[in-house]
Order: C-alpha cells, then sequence, then structure tokens
C-alpha cells in the first residue's frame, strides 16, 4: 500500500440521504440528498466561505465524485462560498472518488459484514475489495496533491476509510455527513481539524 503525499488538504462527506438515515450500504447506488442533507451541505458552504477572508484562500478547488449526494453536496458548497465571497472556485469531477461498490449489500442494513469487509479483508460478492478502494483512493488524492495548491474533495465516508489506512490512521472511524475537515500533515503524522459548523 502507498501512502498519501504529505500535503494538505480538505476533506468533506456529501450531506445525508434517506438510506443514510435507515444505516443503509449506499456503495455505488445513487442515492440523492434528502433535505436535511440539502441544508447540511448549505451550512458547510457557509462555514467554509468564512475561511475565505482577507485574501485567504484554504483550498483554491473543488474536487468532486460523480455520485449525485456528493457532486450536489460539492456545487452547493462552491455556490454558498461564491454567493458569499465571489471567490469562483472551479468545480472538478473525479470517477475515481465514487464510492466502494458494496456489491450484493447494497440498499441492506450496514451489519457485521462491513466491519469484516474492512478489518478482515474479507470480499463482498460483486463488490470491491477494501484494499482495491484503499489503492484506488490514495493514488486518486495523490494525483490530485501532484498539482498545484490545495484541494477541497468531496466524496463518500468508505473512501474516506481508504484513506485513513493511506495516513496510517485508525480505519474503522465513521465520517460525520457534510462536516468539513481539514487534514494536514506534521512531522511523520496527520493532523484532523473538523471545523465547527457556523
Amino acid at each position: 500500500m502507498t501512502q498519501i503525499i504529505p500535503k494538505p488538504y480538505w476533506y468533506l462527506r456529501h450531506g445525508e440521504t434517506d438510506w443514510n438515515l435507515q444505516g443503509l450500504a449506499q456503495g455505488r447506488t445513487d442515492i440523492p440528498l434528502n433535505e436535511t442533507g440539502i441544508a447540511q451541505a448549505l451550512r458547510a458552504g457557509r462555514t467554509l466561505a468564512a475561511l475565505f477572508q482577507n485574501n485567504e484562500r484554504p483550498f483554491n478547488r473543488i474536487v468532486s465524485s460523480p455520485l449525485s449526494r456528493a457532486l450536489v453536496t460539492a456545487t452547493y458548497v462552491r455556490d454558498e462560498i461564491d454567493r458569499l465571497t465571489g471567490v469562483g472556485l472551479p468545480l472538478l469531477i473525479e470517477e475515481n472518488l465514487s464510492e466502494v461498490c458494496f456489491g450484493i449489500h447494497e440498499g441492506t442494513p450496514m451489519g457485521n459484514w462491513y466491519h469484516d469487509w474492512i478489518e478482515a479483508g474479507t470480499p463482498l460478492e460483486n463488490g470491491e475489495s477494501f484494499e482495491a478502494l484503499t489503492q484506488r483512493a490514495i493514488t486518486t488524492v495523490n494525483t490530485n496533491l501532484a498539482s498545484e495548491g490545495t484541494p477541497l474533495f468531496v466524496a463518500h465516508g468508505a473512501l474516506f476509510r481508504g484513506l485513513r489506512a493511506g495516513m496510517n490512521l485508525s480505519v474503522n472511524a465513521r465520517l460525520i455527513n457534510a462536516l468539513p475537515l481539514e487534514i494536514r500533515p506534521d512531522d511523520s503524522n496527520w493532523v484532523l481539524n473538523f471545523l465547527e459548523l457556523t
């Protein structure tokens, strides 16, 4: 397994969907944001916009998964930042930031199979292995980090577990919907700073 390039970046999991609310595995199934998820995306956008003051630019582009729950979140965030600051950030779509394919488990309750998939490497029928997800996530983020400036990635919860593996962090940690996360290297460690929503 490769490691993430030691450069700062931002991460935002998409807003809430009805399947999130019901505790169902989404994976590649393209479930839209619900009303709460839209409100969360707008609030994340306002919180991030407050960082763009005195010519400060914490990130210079938004890179999103193509799945609608992430892309709509990213669009709301970009539009709120532009509305409040006039900073017109580019929004790029990156296919390889798509959520893991859970195969036959998509639309079913999260359960022991999910922990076994992460911790024991148990394969998913018609799905993607955690190792394959991790390699895809790290490679995609590293490709973006090799470009100039700092990106904000808008993507998914399981995909972020793969990124945690690439930062030598404990992997099986749940990421809250639409809570902006600043990530920066510090010597041989990584510092994760969740923003307080405004």
